[in-house]
């Protein structure tokens, strides 16, 4: 099961990209042993034909032989500027978060800075400080980069750092280096590594532009972007053949560590594998490993204006986790899931030193498909969700064709199939209906079902039940913890309702005037468990079907935020 698992992990991207690579590589090592001596040799310039390929330069050399014999410099020196990149880049941002407070926060200002300031830029002042010369180009580009190695790093790093097994090592006194080793950089592996494949790319282009422009390699060693210096004046004469080798491998080689990269990132993927990987622990018996938290938010401060809502909270949800968030109107319940979701009303702003959901960086901008494949939304009321105009195929068909790039086709093969999952009745006549010809429990589960089809890592769902009738609600819940069991997703679920909440839930969060007062197990929300004031006066409020007709319901203070729907 586990090799079957670990084969699973490749993909064409991947297989194609590896596939390039090794041709690239074989030509590095082989082409300056077989062709070095032919490509030196000096003769006429000719253009192309039979017994030289891509001609010969106006010195004589064999164009083709020297893109081959280039091949190797240039590889080790891409090589050694990305390794540069990402060793110290590694360094720097796990370093900074075995910092004290003050001093990581300092460190991490200084790092988001360097981002800003344009990578090629730094580059060309790097090497015009050290002068023209190969090595002054691979130091100058590694630099370049190591910035954004280092703010990738620090994020991972602070979202690894919160979990328990760093606080009991800690505790245990583990050094930092072995910290880093054996906890922290296991569990920041896979982005990295993504990462890296990509940066190639980009390094290689760097390379080759300081080259081209006589900072990087110099005569008589030369590499891609010293040859295409060298036919820049053939180019402008007429003769843009003696470009093309030169040109060509720098592509094949950019593309297959694209190839690489993006495959990497979706074998990463736990939707790719997740099924498998949930039947073989049901088959084994063993329970799933506790990982970092899938979405994390640290400090959260929603204001409107001057107006405080929502007051530095901070709070994670595991991987396949239910936390309910509970508290009367007002409490800023809805705000916090907005915010996580970034879609907070107009006029109202949030900071946070840390916002995330399955390693996206919510603080940074970020396409809309990212997003759109990472969270999903379930909203309080099935009836002012879906456009009346349009029928319903449209509308729950629009995020993957929008944003995952889907044909009309395949969306809705996929939304057939998560109509099915939610067992929506005929559901190939749901999809050519409006919706005010569905009820309002089948629009709920066409709500669902939409959500679901992106295959996000979280669902937020704000009250979903809240305007059904309780037989429907009943079926709505049913479907939710069935969908988190089968498929692992975790789910913010928002909710008066402290019963539903109890039922349904795996944690849960109270929050009172914007702030977070209690986090308790759902299996421990009881009045005699339950430790805040504010949270035993929650329970004493709720109906108990049980309890005597004369029993009275005991009140609780009503928090007004600022007129908002929170």
């Amino acid at each position: 099961m586990h090799s079957r698992s670990r084969r699973s992990r490749w993909n064409l991207g991947l297989a194609v990209g590896v596939a390039l690579f090794l041709v690239v590589l074989v030509i590095a090592i082989l082409a300056p042993i077989a062709f070095s001596d032919a490509a030196d040799t000096m003769g006429a310039r000719h253009t192309p034909s039979a017994g030289h390929l891509l001609g010969t330069d106006t010195a004589g050399h064999d164009l083709l032989l020297r893109s081959l014999v280039a091949t190797r410099l240039t590889l080790l020196m891409t090589a050694g500027a990305t390794a540069i990149a990402v060793i110290a880049g590694v360094l720097a941002g796990t370093g900074v978060w075995l910092m004290p407070g003050r001093p990581r926060e300092i460190c991490l200002r200084v790092i988001d800075g360097m981002v800003a300031f344009p990578g090629l830029l730094l580059a060309l002042v790097v090497a015009a400080i050290l002068g023209a010369g190969g090595i002054s180009a691979v130091v100058a580009i590694g630099v370049s980069g190591i910035p954004y190695f280092a703010r990738l790093t620090a994020n991972l790093a602070a979202k690894v750092s919160q979990q328990e097994f760093i606080t009991t090592a800690r505790l245990l006194g583990v050094r930092n280096g072995r910290m880093v080793i054996k906890h922290l950089l296991p569990n920041m592996a896979e982005p990295l590594l993504v990462l890296s494949a990509s940066t190639l790319a980009q390094t290689l282009t760097a390379i080759s532009a300081l080259s081209f422009v006589g900072l990087g390699v110099q005569s008589p060693a030369y590499d891609w972007g010293k040859l295409l210096n060298e036919s820049l004046p053939s180019l402008l004469a007429g003769r843009p053949y003696e470009m093309v080798g030169p040109a060509a491998l720098i592509i094949l080689t950019g593309l297959s560590a694209i190839l690489i990269g993006d495959g990497l990132a979706a074998a990463a993927n736990p939707r790719s594998s997740s099924k498998q990987v949930r039947s073989t622990m049901k088959h084994s018996g063993a329970p799933a490993p506790e990982d970092s938290y899938l979405a994390s938010v640290s400090e959260l401060r929603i204001s409107a204006g001057d107006t405080l809502l929502v007051k530095g909270i901070s709070f994670g949800i595991k991987d396949g986790e239910i936390v309910g968030i509970v508290g009367e109107s007002g409490s800023g319940k809805t705000l916090t899931a907005m915010a996580l979701a970034r879609l907070l009303p107009d006029g109202l702003s949030s900071t946070a030193a840390r916002l995330s959901v399955d390693g996206l960086d919510l603080l940074r901008p970020l396409p809309a498909r990212r997003m759109a494949e990472t969270v999903a939304l379930v909203y309080q009321d099935p009836g002012s969700t879906f456009n009346p105009a349009l029928r319903m195929g449209t509308q729950l068909s629009e995020v993957l064709t929008t944003h995952k790039g889907f044909t009309r086709a395949k969306a809705r093969t996929r939304i057939l199939e998560s109509l099915r999952l939610v067992h929506m009745t005929t559901p190939e006549l749901r999809l050519r209906q409006h919706p005010h010809e569905l009820s309002g429990g089948m629009r709920q589960r066409a709500m669902i079902a939409s959500a679901l089809a992106s295959e996000p890592r979280l669902i937020i769902a704000d009250e979903p039940t809240t305007a059904l009738d309780v037989t429907v609600q009943a079926d709505i819940l049913r479907e939710l913890k069935r969908i988190n069991r089968d498929y692992g997703t975790s789910m913010m679920f928002i909710s008066h309702d402290i019963g539903v909440v109890r039922a349904i839930c795996d944690r849960v969060i109270v929050m009172y005037r914007g702030e977070i007062v209690e986090e308790i197990k759902a299996s421990d929300l009881s009045v005699e468990r339950a430790q805040h004031s504010y949270t035993r006066s929650l329970l004493a409020a709720t109906p108990d079907i049980n309890a005597p007709l004369t029993t009275r319901l005991a009140a609780v203070s009503g928090a007004s935020i600022g007129g908002h729907n929170a």
